[in-house]
């Protein structure tokens, strides 16, 4: 006898089904806010330093890396990253809808890297500029050129292998829930190593100047 779906994810692909573009914001909103405390919390970040006057839940919250920051990392999920995701990649599978032959999937893969990839990219060194406090359009222009082609590279190298796999093994239904867990680790991964880069940088820095 063939087992359904857990009954978590058969509830979650309904919401997906009925509001698409809602459940996914608050999906990746949700995804983005954790990604900010994972990341602090695995580079070991020095939580901030609270008044004793502040209740046991903000102390908490503080230590646990609950902060502004990722506060508005949830808010770019939600209102930038996840509907320019759905109507991306709305538009790429709708494009090669019904289309399985090699050539197709070839053609949606190269398609997804050199016209999403680089949206998704821009838009996301956009966001991480103004996020990180940005003053003017001229900033966020060079954190657009300073970082662009090291998340492209990323994506070149992963989007292709995460498509094939997608396209070769995982049902159309699951795509969004395939793709956000990828991501989730991804983005986790890398907001840890920058962290963890900067701390780096920080105590050398620390040292020299002793």
């Amino acid at each position: 006898m063939t087992k359904g779906p857990h009954p978590l994810l058969a509830r979650y692909l309904s919401a997906l089904a009925s509001h698409p573009l809602r459940t996914k914001a608050i999906t990746t909103a949700l995804l983005c806010f954790l990604q900010e405390i994972l990341g602090s919390n695995l580079a070991g970040i020095p939580a901030k330093k609270v008044s004793k006057d502040y209740s046991l839940v903000y102390k908490l919250l503080a230590n646990a890396h609950v902060d502004a920051k990722a506060i508005k990392m949830a808010v770019y999920g939600f209102l930038v990253s996840a509907p320019l995701s759905h109507f991306l990649v709305g538009a790429l599978q709708k494009a090669f809808s019904g289309r399985t032959d090699t050539r197709a999937r070839v053609a949606q893969i190269v398609t997804s890297n050199l016209l999403v990839s680089p949206i998704q990219a821009s838009t996301y060194l956009a966001s991480m500029a103004i996020i990180s406090g940005a003053k003017s359009t001229n900033d966020i222009v060079k954190t657009i050129q300073s970082g662009f082609w090291s998340v492209i590279r990323v994506s070149w190298t992963v989007n292709p292998l995460v498509i094939a796999i997608a396209q070769n093994y995982i049902p159309l239904h699951l795509w969004v829930p395939f793709f956000n867990t990828v991501q989730f680790v991804l983005g986790t991964y890398f907001n840890y190593r920058v962290k963890q880069l900067r701390l780096r940088k920080e105590k050398e820095e620390l040292d020299k100047g002793k």
